[in-house]
Formats: C-alpha cells, structure tokens, sequence
C-alpha cells in the first residue's frame, strides 16, 4: 500500500494535524462559566489556589498551575482561557496519537484514523472542551509512550530521561500517572538486569522523575509538616480526603457492567470499533518492536481494569486514558486491515467511518430524550437540558452556569442566603466575584476548597438563621439540600430557586391552637 501522504514530513504533518484539532476544540469548547468540577477548577485558578481542599490526589497541581498562567492571557474573559487550556492539551494529545502510529507503522491513513478516533470520542471530546484536568494528563501520558518507542527504536539513552521527567509530570497533575509508572518501573528494571542501562542512567531518572513531580512532592511535604501524620498524608496523597474505597473497589454490578460497555460502545459508534480487534490481534506482527508491543499491551489492561471497577458517579471520564490506547490499536487494526485489502476505496472509506460519531452525537440526545431513557440524574437543573449536556461532545452553547447563577443572584431578596450545592455554587461564585453582581447575598456550600462567606447551617442554627434571613435552596432533592431542612420546611418556586418557607402543616397546627 503506497500513500501520497506517506513523504510528508513528521514536523509538518504533526503541526499541520495539531492546528486541526485545535481550531475543532477552541470553536466547540464552552464559552466561560461551568457547572461542578469545572467550576470548581475556574474558581481555584482565580484564587491562585494549587491545593485544594479535597486531598493531595485531587489537587491537580501542574494543572492549576498553567491554570494561573493562562488566568493572565489577555484574550477573552477569564473562564474561556482557563477552558483553552483543555482545547490546547486536547489537541496535543490527537496529534501525539498520529505521530506515535505514523511512526510505529510508518504510513499516514492508520496514522490519521487513530487520531481521527480519539479526536471524535464523545468522553475526549467533551473533556477537550471544558476546564478538566484530563487531557492535560493524556497529553503527558502520549508523549511518554512516543518516548518509549523512539528509546525502543534508537537506543538513545535520553529518549528514558525524557520519560522520567514526563512521567513525574503527569503524576504532578494526576495520579493516573503511577498506573503508566508501574509498567515503566518493570521495564527499567529488566534494562538495568539485561545492563542495556546502568545504575546511573536509573539515578539520572528518578532524579528527572522527581523534578517533574515537584508540584505534587511540595503539597505532600506541606501537609505531612502541617499534620505530622506521615499515614493520613500517604493516604491523601494516594487516594484524597475520602476516595479510598472507589479506588480499591474490587466488586462489579451487572448494571456497572453494561454502563461501561455502553460508555465505550457510545466513544466509538463506528464500524471501526472493529479495527480495535484486527489491532489487538496483529500488534506483534504489525509493531517490530516487540518491547513497545507489550508495554501497550501491559498499560491497556491496567487502564482498562482501572476504570472499569471504578465506583463513582462520573466514572465514565476514567475511560480517557484507555481511549487513547483504544485509538491507538483502531489506527493498528486499520494499517493490518489495510494490508490485507488493498482496494484503493477501502482508506477513504475507514477515514470516512470516523466522522459517523458527529451525525451519532447530532441525533442520539434527542431520541434519548424522546424515549425518556434515565441518565441517572437526579434533578433537573436550570438552563441544562440533560441530555444534550451529557451526550453531546461539543459545549459551545454551554452558557448555563453564568444565565442560571446571574438570574438566580438577581431575584434573591436583600442579605439573603443561598444553600448551594457542589454542581451549583461555583457558577454562583464566579458570577458575584467576577461579574460583581449582588455580593449582599450570602451563598454558602459544604462542598469543595473554599470557606463560605457565613458558615454553613446546622440543624442546631438553622431555624435562627431562618428567622433572620432569607432562605433559598438550588434544589429541594435529596443529596442537594440538608435532610433536615427537606424534613422539616416546605418551599415555593421562586425563578430559578426555591425559597425555604415555614411546613404548611406545622403553621396550621400553630393557628388551631393560638386560636
């Protein structure tokens, strides 16, 4: 099979599919404000804040980092350069893809379908698109596996130094680092035992790897001199403030199961879902080198197994990283699927199956919707229609957080407060710091880094603070509100909110006997 596009140099064809990418995300990603995490990430840039208050393992250092970099782009509003950051890591993880394959199988289409794969992938997709600390991570996590092709490749010593530093780095943004660490150690310890390497070409890693991780080994030091706890600070740094037990899970539902098939079923809605199996199958006949063949092999499993026994709500995003393997053995089975066919419509046609994901992505939130298929979620928040927001990659028309918060802040009476919940309150935030906009009212969260402006009610304070003041909740549901106040108090739709009012039964009861 001989391709016109096979002489095109590596740096060009590198450059020319990262500018693709790039212009793909920063038109599709979300404009500014952002629900949950994303929020919550926005609002720790703003406040220079590298910590956190959730544990070491969900700080994301590196990431908050360039955060505060790019929070002094003097290019559009504050929340949009941080959602770059995403557009651009994105793009370099697709173009790391492509080079990767173009230089494992030295041809373009297979090159240009994995990338292809990866860059139309619903979970990636809408990762590249929102403040997220994921891409940055795959972004790392690709060009550590390029790394390791070209040591594998060439012998050149550096090619290990590289991956060191890169892999202390990617564990300075997120501990999915260690699962690629893990492999690597295996591999540096064979080299060193077959003298392929020596003891001070291991010592020139780790010190490299130690480098890289400085983010990360600066909160570790700083809460172990804070607490003097060394087995509390380990467990923070490994697993945060109480993610031990999701990320130790070691049981699996039926229902678990099927959400995961379906989640990577929804990734890759094409016929070359196909091609991941030719890739699997023929890896050791297609990559010559044989190390590089296993360490994919090694490193898919471990990423596969992590997030499919994964246990919490928004597991679906622990997929990322194994997409990027998934992609890489689609762009294998395409190159022996290739081989073996050798029509000249059949490279057309596999490039044309990668784009079926964006007429998928189209149509499927609306006839999910139309079935009333349940997405698990538990209430309905305003300007989000659920089923677009999660299915849809593309968050260009995202604008709900700052119309939800900007509204809700406007109809609020005078001093009042709002109890806002994890999803919710950094919109909130944002809007009254950034927009200026009613900072009299009071909006307190029991969730995430931050200190609310009051201190968050108790069912002891809860009935003076209501005597006193205005109370408004986002959602009067279970999980979104204090249990006792959903207990004890009734509420009235109010916009966007809801205010808390005195139990109709319990002011009835109150009048028969003053009466």
């Amino acid at each position: 099979m001989i391709e016109a596009g096979d002489k095109l140099s590596l740096a060009k064809s590198y450059v020319l599919v990262l500018v693709v990418w790039l212009a793909l995300y920063v038109v599709t990603m979300a404009p500014g404000a952002l629900w949950q995490d994303s929020g919550m990430y926005q609002y720790r840039i703003w406040n220079n804040d590298i910590e956190g208050n959730l544990g070491i393992a969900l700080a994301h250092p590196l990431y908050h980092l360039i955060g505060i970099a790019f929070k002094y782009i003097p290019v559009g509003e504050f929340a949009w350069r941080v959602n770059l950051i995403s557009a651009i890591f994105g793009a370099v993880t697709v173009a790391n893809v492509f080079l990767l394959l173009r230089l494992a199988v030295k041809k373009i289409v297979p090159a240009v379908v994995g990338a292809m794969s990866l860059g139309f992938s619903w979970t990636f997709w809408q990762h590249s698109a929102i403040a997220e600390v994921y891409v940055l991570y795959t972004a790392i996590f690709t060009a550590e596996l390029i790394f390791v092709l070209k040591y594998v490749q060439t012998k050149k010593i550096g090619y290990l130094y590289w991956l060191g530093l890169f892999n202390g780095l990617s564990i300075a943004n997120h501990n999915w680092g260690f699962i690629a660490l893990a492999c690597f150690t295996v591999w540096w310890i064979i080299l060193l035992a077959k003298k392929q390497i020596h003891i001070k070409n291991i010592f020139i890693i780790v010190l490299l790897w130690m480098a890289g991780a400085v983010p990360y080994e600066y909160l570790i030091i700083k809460n172990l001199v804070q607490t003097g706890n060394l087995s509390a600070t380990i467990a923070s740094a490994l697993f945060g403030n109480s993610f031990s037990n999701q990320v130790l899970n070691t049981s699996l539902t039926s229902r678990t199961v099927l959400e995961n098939i379906l989640f990577i079923g929804y990734n890759f809605p094409t016929p070359n879902i196909i091609l991941f199996i030719a890739g699997l199958i023929a890896v050791y006949k297609i990559v010559k080198e044989k190390t590089f063949a296993n360490m994919l092999a090694a490193i898919t499993i471990l990423f596969f197994v992590f997030a499919f026994r994964y246990k919490v709500p928004d597991r679906y995003a622990f997929f990322v990283p194994f997409y990027c393997l998934f992609s890489i053995f689609i762009g294998l089975g395409s190159f022996a699927f290739l081989e073996k066919f050798t029509a000249k419509e059949w490279p057309f046609l596999v490039v044309l199956f990668a784009l079926f994901t964006i007429p998928v992505y189209m149509y499927a939130p609306a006839m999910a919707e139309k079935a009333n298929i349940s997405l698990g979620v538990k209430r309905q928040i305003p300007y989000r229609n659920d089923y677009t927001y999660f299915l849809q990659p593309w968050q260009m028309d995202n604008d709900g957080p700052r119309r939800f918060a900007t509204e809700a802040l406007r109809e609020v009476d005078l001093d009042s407060v709002i109890l806002a919940d994890g999803t919710t309150v950094y919109a909130l935030w944002y809007v009254q710091q950034l927009d200026g906009l009613r900072k009299d009212a009071a909006v307190v969260s029991a969730h995430g880094s931050y200190e609310s402006p009051i201190p968050y009610p108790d069912e002891s304070n809860f009935e003076k603070l209501f005597e006193e003041k205005t109370i408004y909740v986002v959602s009067p549901v279970k999980g979104y509100c204090p249990q006792f106040v959903l207990d004890k108090y009734d509420f009235e739709k109010t916009g966007v909110l809801y205010r808390v009012v005195e139990r109709q039964a319990l002011v009835n009861q109150q009048e028969i006997i003053y009466e």
